[in-house]
């Protein structure tokens, strides 16, 4: 009888936590290039580099068209090059985390890969 209440108890604790790996489905839905980046310092730096308002001076309408540009980027790698270009172009001096967590934010946001 213990053994059958002890194998009862780890299969239900490896069904548990393939629940949580698989469950929420949110940490395997974010590209590998974005894990662990720091969303909150994304957002912080999004909001301190005028990133919407220069979107906005480039395309105009609320600077959304900006994300998204037909066959321009089509994947996470990409999009954080993206993110790298304007970093470099605009002289913003992002360390590579931080170029990390602004490409994850707007991953969340506007892109959704996978």
């Amino acid at each position: 009888m213990k053994t059958y209440a002890l194998l009862k108890t780890l299969t239900g604790s490896a069904i548990c936590a393939g629940g949580l790996a698989l469950g929420g489905g949110s940490a395997l839905a974010e590209p590998a290039i974005f894990k662990g980046a720091d969303l909150k310092l994304g957002e912080q730096l999004i909001a301190q580099g005028k990133c919407t308002q220069c979107h906005i001076s480039k395309v105009g309408g609320d600077g959304s068209a900006m994300y998204k540009p037909k066959g321009k980027i089509n994947e996470a790698g990409l999009l954080r090059g993206m993110v790298e270009q304007c970093n470099s172009m605009l002289n913003l001096q992002m360390f590579p985390e931080e170029v990390t967590s602004v490409a994850a934010v707007l991953n969340r946001d506007h892109y959704k890969f996978k």
